[in-house]
């Protein structure tokens, strides 16, 4: 199995930054202890307040497909729901 690299990037609204920001907050202890979670980062970047990018290793595809399926993520997504507007989200490969 390889090891799968996530790339999340989330733009919340601008008036809805705040929310966004705490149920994300929310998504890390949980996540961390998931079978198959290497790492689970989340970040805010520094100018554009309404971007936050999560950067996840995850021991295999299906591990990461099973933290997918978790309740805890259909809970963001419906605390969230009209809040973000866009979401990006790359699998990856590390290759050196």
């Amino acid at each position: 199995m390889a090891q799968l690299t996530i790339v999340a990037n989330i733009i919340a609204k601008a008036d809805k930054i705040e929310l966004v920001k705490a149920e994300l907050l929310k998504l890390i202890d949980i996540t961390r202890a998931e079978e198959g979670c290497i790492n689970y980062d989340l970040h805010q970047d520094n100018e554009n307040k309404n971007h936050f990018m999560f950067y996840e290793n995850w021991e295999s595809r299906e591990l990461w497909q099973t933290h997918m399926g978790n309740q805890h993520l259909a809970d963001y997504m419906a605390a969230t729901d009209g809040a973000v507007d866009e979401f990006i989200l790359n699998e990856m490969t590390k290759i050196a």
